[in-house]
């Protein structure tokens, strides 16, 4: 009897130690963990912006990434600027040297790619295809919304009323403050 006893106090604290080993190799990945978070946020605080034209583009983004933080930039023109300048998809952008960027700014401001990916094809006003990139884009657009209004066309009235343009249903969506609509509760009867 004091045998079987024995074993099951063996086995119970075979189990304890066995418990304990796992939560110090728990807490050893923690702390490696929490050790490499430190290591990133320090690299974080550190790391380099580059600028092309007048956007920040973070050091650790490579250069396929990086450029379509650049507003007017999308992922084909961005690929499109790669492959013509010949240059490397997952270089890093602060690997790139100043004549690279001078280079790819040059690009953007005479994008010699198909007129298909330009974002102003046959403009209205002076009937040329044309890329707008940064804060021209932002303008042609402001005024496009402002000829669309000014003439009521159904695309100019859906932005007076701060409507879906595009033919979303506005059911459940784009409810504006001080609209109420939903529910209405029953009057209490007494």
């Amino acid at each position: 009897m004091a045998e079987k006893q024995a074993k099951k106090s063996e086995k119970k604290n075979e189990k304890k130690d066995a418990l304990q080993e796992k939560q110090e190799k728990r807490l050893q990945e923690k702390k490696a963990e929490r050790e490499k978070l430190d290591k990133r946020s320090q690299l974080d605080e550190h790391e380099t912006l580059v600028r092309i034209l007048v956007y920040d583009i973070p050091g650790s983004k490579n250069l396929y990434t990086g450029l379509t933080r650049i507003k007017g930039v999308s992922w084909t023109i961005s690929n499109a600027i790669c492959i013509s300048l010949g240059l490397d998809k997952m270089k890093k952008i602060s690997e790139l040297s100043k004549e690279e960027i001078g280079k790819i700014e040059h690009f953007l401001k005479n994008p010699s790619i198909p007129d298909f990916l330009k974002n102003r094809r046959l403009d209205e006003e002076t009937g040329q295809t044309s890329h707008f990139i940064g804060t021209d884009l932002d303008f042609k657009k402001e005024f496009d919304i402002k000829k669309m209004k000014k003439i009521k066309s159904y695309k100019g009235i859906r932005h007076t009323m701060k409507l879906p343009v595009r033919g979303q249903r506005t059911r459940s969506h784009f409810r504006q403050r001080g609209k109420a609509v939903g529910v209405k509760k029953k009057a209490a009867k007494a």
